[in-house]
């Protein structure tokens, strides 16, 4: 079976509305188990109550740490993790503190991530560098720092900040990472052929709330 053929096995069905009410995350997680989503992405508040509804069920629930600034201190980006761990998360993507990265202040940097990952205990974090708001360098260096303070994936955006997920992006930091990181494209990402392309350039999740206009294309 190729990628295109199991296209929803790459997406993580993503409702990060500030506005969404519990009964938005049950449709969210009945679409989810309908679909075969690899996961869905909610506000931490929602973590106890998707993961009792997809209970059983092989979509994963993942969450959000320091969104969407990435500005949260180091410590509470820690306690976040592992209190949504407590809850049920099986994956966490976090904002990573790019105020460090683009000053050059590489230890702090790592450290933010570093914290997270300990309070995750062993749970997969996806980076989110915000590449709309970095060079390629930048890039470069975030997904490489990322790495080695021990993240699972990087991904591109948080979709609340400038710029969106392209095929280049996705290139440059598949280069990077290589083969054993996770790359998650997130950000403006509406179409089945923008899906695909992702893919083709080395994406290995999809970060959407356009889920479902994607798979009926």
């Amino acid at each position: 079976m190729d990628k295109i053929d199991k296209l929803a096995s790459y997406i993580d069905h993503t409702l990060l509305n500030v506005s969404a009410v519990p009964a938005d995350i049950e449709q969210l997680c009945k679409e989810a188990i309908e679909y075969d989503f690899a996961a869905v992405c909610v506000h931490p508040v929602y973590i106890a109550l998707a993961a009792e509804l997809l209970s059983g069920k092989k979509t994963k629930v993942c969450s959000v740490i320091g969104f969407p600034s990435g500005s949260t201190l180091p410590e509470v980006k820690m306690l976040e993790a592992m209190r949504s761990v407590e809850k049920g998360v099986q994956e966490l993507d976090m904002v990573v503190n790019i105020g460090a990265l683009k000053a050059g202040d590489r230890k702090a940097f790592m450290h933010d991530i570093l914290m997270t990952v300990e309070g995750a205990g062993g749970v997969p974090i996806k980076a989110i560098i915000e590449t709309g708001l970095l060079d390629d360098d930048q890039k470069k260096l975030a997904c490489d720092l990322a790495v080695t303070a021990g993240a699972s994936f990087v991904k591109t955006c948080t979709g609340f900040a400038p710029g969106c997920a392209c095929s280049d992006d996705i290139k440059l930091m598949r280069s990077v990472v290589g083969d054993a990181v996770g790359v998650k494209a997130s950000g403006g990402i509406k179409t089945y052929e923008q899906a695909i392309e992702l893919i083709d350039a080395g994406a290995s999740r999809l970060g959407t709330s356009a889920s479902l206009a994607i798979m009926r294309r």
